[in-house]
């Protein structure tokens, strides 16, 4: 890898972007392990990071391309394993979120990924910024796996969790759609050579 690499990766926000994708694994271990308390408190601790290092990069100056990609990289890592494991009813006790709700929100995802993948093998598409809809639905999802994992923390079964998931799947559809509407003036547009 090369020194400007390094360089980057050392720089706060990105350490900070990186300890939270450290933190990935042990958040899929404490919900594992059936320890809701500390998986809450992991994943809020990973979440704190998420606003450190863009406050970090903001106030020093330290926006790099490495933190462009690492940082939608760590949260996806983060989302998509809260999702995943709290729409295991075995392991997300004793609220769980619904798998329509989880296919969705892992759905779009994949879909946007694969859709990046197209935009640069097809037109050299390198950068590609987060939009309004898509940060209101990266909110929404993270308010949602919090109130979860609070609630599962605290051992309280709540069965009016339905309003924080329709709310996810709104954002997530409507931020999924916007993001497709985007990206057909970029299919359209001529390769830069």
């Amino acid at each position: 890898m090369s020194a400007k690499f390094w360089k980057e990766l050392c720089l706060l926000p990105n350490l900070l972007t990186l300890s939270r994708v450290l933190l990935v694994p042990v958040f899929v271990w404490t919900m594992l392990a059936g320890r809701p308390r500390e998986a809450f408190l992991v994943f809020l601790v990973a979440g704190l990071t998420d606003l450190l290092d863009g406050l970090a990069a903001r106030l020093r100056h330290q926006k790099s391309r490495l933190g462009l990609w690492l940082d939608p990289v760590a949260d996806k890592l983060l989302l998509t394993a809260a999702f995943v494991l709290l729409g295991l009813h075995g392991v997300s006790r004793p609220n769980a979120v619904p798998f329509t709700v989880v296919a969705i929100v892992i759905g779009r995802d994949v879909l946007i990924a694969l859709g990046a993948l197209i935009l640069f093998w097809l037109r050299g598409q390198k950068a590609f910024f987060p939009t309004l809809l898509g940060k209101v639905s990266t909110v929404a999802q993270v308010l949602t796996v919090l109130a979860v994992l609070a609630l599962n923390a605290l051992g309280r079964a709540f069965p009016h969790l339905s309003w924080a998931y329709d709310a996810t799947v709104v954002a997530t559809v409507a931020s999924g759609v916007q993001y497709f509407i985007l990206s057909l003036p970029l299919l359209a547009k001529r390769k830069k050579s």
